[in-house]
């Protein structure tokens, strides 16, 4: 008896998780696609195929998402948020925002806080957003 056949989404989706839950460390095109099991140029060929971005460029999205919950709910500086998305650089960190979003973060900031949203204090929002060791494993699935 053959083998199950696993489909290379399967595997591509393992570094999207990947991705997904470590977005704020610095993560690199070989460690995603150790996720994936692929090689770093199968793997970049494929995911660009399957979900129509780069992995960088989805891992820039990602980065972007979560700044602007940070910045419409926490109480943080445009800086902080910056560096807690996982960006290293604020200048490149703005450059990818406006062009993302298509405002500055700090003009997304000010929209949001003048709608009057009571932010969430900034040392509740860095606690809660602190990341994990990407050689961190899951839990073991529960037994039934």
């Amino acid at each position: 008896m053959a083998a199950p056949v696993v489909p290379a989404v399967f595997h591509l989706r393992r570094a999207r998780d990947l991705i997904d839950r470590h977005f704020a460390e610095p993560l690199d095109l070989d460690a995603m696609a150790r996720a994936a099991g692929f090689s770093r140029h199968h793997f970049a060929r494929g995911f660009k195929e399957a979900y129509g971005e780069t992995p960088g460029q989805y891992l820039t999205r990602r980065r972007i998402e979560r700044a602007q919950d940070l910045l419409r709910s926490a109480d943080l500086g445009v800086t902080e948020v910056c560096h807690l998305v996982g960006f290293s650089s604020l200048g490149s960190f703005s450059a990818r925002f406006s062009e993302l979003v298509g405002t500055s973060p700090s003009a997304y900031r000010r929209v949001h806080a003048e709608r009057g949203a009571t932010p969430v204090p900034g040392c509740f929002a860095m606690a809660w957003s602190r990341p994990t060791a990407i050689s961190e494993k899951p839990p073991p699935p529960a037994r039934s």
